[in-house]
């Protein structure tokens, strides 16, 4: 039933507009661009999507007030098959959310009350929108599921699946060594039901998720056959790091979301034109819709024209995200404050860099540069910002920060505010007052 896994200056101006990716095969599309891992049957997938319209669906749980950076790989897989041609639906778990994913965690998930499901799912619905498009359907497995009878669906549904299996499953393997809990054990009934529903109200017929998903996907695939005789299938991506190892979307000041309010526009554009070179051919063919043959030429660059590729990158990732207008506007942030030298902002794009307002009387009695970094959100805590501090990392204008104690003095913040830097990725513009 199942195949095993595949062998998978001034700057540019990046692609945002859609191009006719229905005249190549949608799965060979996905590969050349990364983004297959493992597929159930894919012979018999790829005549499917050949054949016409796919119905297709991935799911995001509401677990936090935002997606992050890592969720635009499953999001811009169903952006290109929405662009083929195909029916994207995307499922915002307000039922599972309320279980908790097992799948590539070492931990159980802190459970979170109905209201706080509630509140994330509106808040990740026109994230989703925005990356797949106004043609996608948005779906709350909650609808289904928060309604069932227990008993009843042990019946119908549970006794089509064998413990043994799903201990065999990665997820569960990884996690029986630490503990896995009950409510935990039932998640890939409950994803596998997702799967049924699904063709059972819209014929969908491919669910795709990160690699980690396979063992529930493959569980939806099986109950989907057993119960209603339905030829579906399953696709995967590979788990996505970056050439240093580290989990994709990961920095000091803490992860990247795509909500401008958690990680504000020129953040997310700075995450990537500062990605490792390793990185950049690659996440050009995964989270842009740059054509194949124009990311090609970045294969062998460096230099300026390396840096090129970077800036077009966070150019056109950006512009997917929040919008062509944010996009170009934290390039010109970026110009402002990177492309000068002095601690002053310079040039005229200064003033709508990200900025954080400082109370005159803290600053008055001695505000530390530690709560600056952490209240500007350059940190995730106190701690990580002495660290940054330990490490040589900050400057407040063309004063370096050399101790953990150090204080920002009123009079080194200019009347049109004094950069703030930390590393060489994160910035902020520091004024005195409301501004």
């Amino acid at each position: 039933m199942m195949s095993r896994p595949m062998s998978t200056t001034t700057s540019p101006t990046p692609s945002t507009t859609p191009r006719s990716s229905a005249s190549r095969d949608a799965l060979e599309q996905l590969r050349a661009r990364g983004f297959v891992q493992q597929i159930t049957d894919e012979a018999a997938l790829a005549a499917r999507l050949a054949g016409g319209p796919v119905t297709f669906y991935a799911g995001f749980d509401p677990t936090a007030a935002s997606l992050h950076v890592g969720s635009c790989i499953p999001l811009m897989a169903m952006a290109h098959l929405a662009r083929a041609g195909h029916r994207a639906i995307a499922v915002l778990g307000g039922g599972t959310a309320m279980v908790g994913d097992p799948s590539g965690k070492t931990e159980m998930r802190q459970l979170i009350s109905a209201d706080a499901i509630a509140a994330n799912r509106a808040a990740i619905e026109p994230q989703v929108r925005q990356i797949i498009g106004p043609g996608a359907v948005v779906v709350d497995n909650g609808e289904w599921l928060l309604s069932l009878n227990y008993i009843a669906f042990l019946r119908d549904i549970g006794r089509h699946f064998s413990v043994n299996r799903m201990l065999a499953a990665e997820a569960y393997k990884m996690r029986l060594e630490k503990g896995l809990s009950f409510i935990e054990f039932n998640y890939q009934l409950l994803q596998a039901y997702d799967f049924l529903k699904l063709n059972e109200q819209y014929d969908c017929a491919l669910q795709i998720g990160g690699d980690d998903q396979w063992g529930n996907i493959i569980a939806g695939v099986d109950l989907t056959r057993r119960v209603r005789q339905k030829e579906v299938f399953g696709l995967t991506f590979p788990l996505l790091t970056t050439a240093t190892g580290a989990k994709m979307g990961k920095t000091a000041a803490g992860a990247v979301w795509l909500s401008a309010a958690m990680t504000t526009p020129f953040d997310f554009f700075q995450y990537f034109v500062n990605v490792d070179d390793r990185d950049v051919v690659k996440f050009l063919k995964l989270l842009t819709f740059e054509p194949l043959d124009e990311i090609a030429r970045f294969e062998a660059v460096a230099g300026a024209e390396l840096r090129d590729a970077k800036r077009l990158l966070a150019r056109a990732v950006t512009a997917i995200v929040h919008g062509d207008a944010a996009a170009a506007a934290a390039d010109a942030q970026a110009r402002a404050a990177f492309g000068g030298g002095g601690g002053g902002p310079g040039g005229e794009a200064a003033a709508d860099l990200p900025t954080s307002p400082l109370d005159p009387a803290r600053v008055a009695a001695g505000l530390k540069i530690v709560d600056v970094i952490a209240e500007a959100g350059l940190a995730p805590s106190k701690s990580a910002a002495r660290r940054l501090i330990e490490q040589g990392g900050v400057r407040v204008g063309p004063r370096k920060i050399t101790s953990v104690d150090d204080v920002v003095v009123a009079g080194e913040i200019d009347a049109g505010g004094t950069l703030l830097h930390v590393g060489k990725k994160h910035i902020r513009r520091l004024i005195v007052g409301e501004g």
